[in-house]
């Protein structure tokens, strides 16, 4: 699919616009990350033993992730009939909304419906701002425009988790009460967003033909994978979010179950923002210096050596490990994705896009689900460490590799 063509936009609207919005989507997703896997580890603590509950989040997360997939394969068909504007647009509205309603005291059942809609909505933001950066990155490289992004998403996370304990202190221990806070956040994004003023042609809406929508989507997949480069761009994006996965779901509920405080929990999740926002201001001239792979290397092979000790260590010990290893995913965060876009055309970037992004999606299927395993087999929440290490090698391995 071609580029679209903007009608209309304010002149002082740039490339490093849209990487700002990463302060609204940091912030809300910093408040919704620090308390999530909490909030659905109550709603199974009310059917099952602990440890049973503990492993059946990661279920939860992987069928999570799945029905997010298959809303990331049909992204590229969505475009076809909306533009990038008014789908961004209505995707915050919804989240918005969605985050706001789930704060309440509503029934599990409840809870899960308004779940499985704000992961649409969450999943087709990120699927578009990335794009929206790459239209405007003339002039700039998408190197400088995403370490814009990752440093106003991580200056957002830097005092969200702090923020959403503090407010679920103040509720009696109501994991569920920050999400109103990051439905506010992302009200405020939209705000800022349609300050923008931005004009697309309206697409026409046809009527959907399943079998030709399925088929094209084989044809794009055959396509992207054909392209020299993009399998190794898919597997390593595959290890980056498959490594964090696994830190959002079970950082917050190991730390909880080590006995630590909700106040301990938030400080350790804010102070792990820190590198990443001390290394996002020049990671982006040392990629574009030294290339992509050696900081991914590093970032993957460090991460995995932290995951080990992290199998056994406990205590304070342990609470430094969960932040050291975010200096690792700092080395990863500006990198990850640009095996892709500096492999693909403009053109067509919009076309591949959504099954590319099907690696953010499948790890958090295939990952949790191991993690499930894990826990099952040696009946502790800490065993998930080792499949970090594994995933951190093998990453590894493909990047290095010559094919």
């Amino acid at each position: 699919m071609s580029r679209e063509k903007y009608l209309f936009i304010k002149k002082n609207v740039t490339g490093f616009s849209f990487a700002n919005l990463g302060l609204f989507t940091g912030f809300g997703s910093g408040i919704v990350n620090a308390v999530y896997s909490l909030t659905i580890l109550g709603i199974f603590q009310k059917f099952f033993s602990e440890n049973i509950a503990s492993a059946a989040v990661g279920i939860y997360a992987a069928v999570y992730a799945l029905f997010a997939c298959f809303i990331g394969l049909f992204s590229t068909e969505i475009l076809h009939w909306i533009t990038k504007s008014r789908l961004l647009y209505t995707s915050m509205l919804t989240l918005g909304l969605c985050y706001s309603m789930m704060s309440f005291s509503v029934k599990p059942s409840t809870f899960i419906i308004l779940d499985y809609v704000s992961l649409t909505a969450l999943t087709l933001i990120s699927m578009l701002l990335p794009l929206f950066i790459s239209d405007f990155s003339k002039g700039v490289g998408m190197e400088k425009l995403n370490a814009r992004y990752m440093l106003w998403t991580n200056v957002g996370s830097l005092v969200a988790p702090i923020f959403a304990m503090t407010i679920v202190n103040h509720f009696d221990g109501n994991y569920r009460t920050p999400f109103l806070a990051a439905g506010m956040i992302y009200f405020s994004g939209l705000l800022f967003f349609k300050h923008f003023g931005i004009v697309q042609q309206e697409k026409v809406i046809k009527r959907v033909n399943m079998k030709k929508t399925i088929r094209a989507l084989k044809i794009n997949a055959l396509a992207f994978f054909r392209k020299a480069g993009m399998l190794r761009a898919y597997i390593v994006n595959f290890g980056f979010y498959a490594l964090r996965s696994m830190r959002y779901l079970y950082v917050p509920i190991i730390v909880i179950e080590n006995g630590f405080s909700n106040e301990t929990l938030g400080i350790i999740l804010s102070i792990g923002i820190l590198p990443y926002i001390l290394i996002e201001s020049f990671i982006g001239k040392l990629i574009k210096k030294y290339g992509v792979r050696l900081w991914l290397s590093i970032g993957f092979l460090s991460f995995a050596a932290f995951s080990l000790f992290a199998t056994f260590i406990t205590g304070k010990a342990l609470l430094g490990i969960f932040v050291l290893w975010q200096i690792s995913g700092a080395f990863m965060e500006s990198a990850h994705d640009l095996l892709f876009f500096n492999g693909v055309k403009k053109s067509e970037q919009s076309r591949f896009y959504g099954i590319f992004r099907t690696s953010v999606n499948f790890p958090n299927i295939i990952a949790p689900m191991l993690g499930t395993v894990c826990i099952t087999v040696f009946g502790t929440t800490s065993a998930v460490w080792l499949i970090t290490a594994v995933i951190g090698v093998l990453s590894t391995m493909v990047l290095l590799s010559k094919k």
